[in-house]
């Protein structure tokens, strides 16, 4: 039986390729502890990390701070001075367009 992180990290991975068809996953930091490392997805440059954790799953936006966010998908770094994070818990359900729009307007300002 799948573990719901690895079915939410499909979904958010689906979302991304959605979002950017052009989108390049790479998987980086592989440790000991980690040996399948951190899926990074790439577009003219670091978009965003997908990281699990025992009780949730991770997004992290490398210029979060720069993008809009006017339904507030942002949860996470808030205080964070450049990037900003989207943590989903088991229960969580995503606003895929909303998602979806946040990784578009993150290769956008890499593109600018």
């Amino acid at each position: 039986m799948s573990d719901w992180r690895e079915d939410r990290v499909q979904h958010i991975r689906d979302l991304i390729t959605k979002a950017e068809p052009d989108v390049v996953e790479e998987a980086k930091w592989r440790k000991a502890s980690n040996p399948d490392g951190v899926p990074t997805f790439s577009a003219d440059g670091l978009v965003c990390t997908v990281e699990t954790y025992k009780a949730k799953v991770k997004v992290t936006f490398a210029k979060g701070a720069s993008l809009p966010d006017p339904t507030g998908v942002f949860n996470a770094s808030m205080d964070a001075g450049t990037r900003r994070a989207v943590d989903f818990e088991e229960s969580d359900v995503i606003d895929d367009d909303a998602f979806v729009a946040l990784i578009q307007a993150a290769v956008s300002l890499n593109r600018s």
